[in-house]
């Protein structure tokens, strides 16, 4: 099926591109500070900025703040909580792995998405994609290599992220048919905000990290501090990126079909992979590039395979919105 792209299918893709560069630049920024500082107390000043951002300028672009008040509160709550879970199990694997490899082991969140429909949505997945499922689930043990030297616990951690978010789409998948982009980036940051302020409130003081060396733990546990000026103006960018790539992507689904803009966000595995190399001298190996390929080209045969089939599954909604 070929497609033309011009009135909202442009913007809807322009929208998708210009989130997952906004957001491949946060995910970059995070793993720089991550070294220093700890990702609730990072993701607290993110969400502070983005709800600011979105609060001043998204609410009242979309029909002001009548559009808050919501009956749908408790998805809200549900989403909020899955795409937590989803952030901070995916920033704890990048503290430790290559941001090319956690990146990649994400993406099997739409592989995901197709597994669980079955039992929870009684769609019916055909032989061809469970074979496209089990192909991205083998490239994600090609990357992690249990069992060997090269493996890592902290690869464990995106598994759990793309669990996350794949359940989250799961139950809360039609929660944009009736709420605004700007709405539900709202109650997102809103959520990201609240948690933050509990555990540093909990856990700020790093009590739990002393003894610790693994730098995926001391991501979670190690004490708040005061940033300095120029950590400080990194954070404001990240808060910023955040708000931009969280309405961005919403826009984008909103303004032309899924089956056509989700493989566009694909775009995040060159970029995580040029960060790497450009930023941290993380080099991907030629056993990481194979099962990279593997999970990126699973996830682009599901999408137009349900495109082909018109049952989309997968592409119901974004892989990477408001992580």
């Amino acid at each position: 099926m070929a497609y033309k792209l011009k009135g909202p299918n442009t913007l809807g893709i322009l929208c998708v591109l210009t989130a997952v560069m906004c957001f491949s630049a946060s995910d970059m920024l995070i793993k720089w500070l991550g070294g220093s500082y700890p990702l609730h107390e990072i993701i607290f000043v993110r969400a502070c900025v983005a709800l600011t951002i979105i609060a001043g300028i998204f609410v009242p672009l979309e029909g002001g703040y009548r559009n808050l008040r919501t009956k749908r509160m408790p998805l809200h709550v549900l989403r909020g909580c899955s795409v937590i879970v989803a952030n901070m199990m995916f920033f704890t694997g990048v503290a430790s792995l290559p941001i090319a490899d956690a990146t990649a082991i994400f993406f099997v969140a739409p592989l995901f998405i197709t597994a669980l429909s079955v039992p929870f949505l009684g769609e019916r997945v055909g032989l061809r994609r469970w074979a496209a499922v089990s192909i991205g689930l083998i490239g994600v043990i090609i990357i992690i290599r249990p069992g060997t030297d090269a493996f890592k616990w902290a690869a464990l951690a995106p598994i759990l992220a793309a669990l996350a978010y794949a359940t989250m789409q799961i139950t809360a998948r039609r929660l944009g048919v009736t709420e605004k982009a700007s709405v539900m980036a709202f109650y997102i940051q809103l959520t990201f905000l609240s948690f933050c302020t509990l555990a540093g409130l909990t856990i700020g003081d790093g009590r739990l990290a002393e003894g610790l060396d693994d730098p995926s733990l001391l991501a979670l546990l190690r004490a708040w501090q005061m940033p300095s000026t120029n950590d400080l103006l990194v954070m404001l960018v990240v808060g910023a990126l955040s708000a931009c790539g969280a309405y961005l992507i919403s826009q984008g689904y909103r303004s032309v079909e899924a089956t056509i803009a989700a493989p566009f966000e694909y775009i995040a595995m060159p970029m995580a992979v040029m960060w790497g190399v450009v930023m941290f001298d993380e080099f991907p190996d030629a056993i990481a590039i194979g099962g990279i390929l593997l999970i990126v080209a699973s996830g682009l045969y599901s999408f137009w395979r349900e495109n082909i089939r018109g049952t989309p599954i997968a592409s119901q909604a974004p892989v990477l919105r408001n992580r």
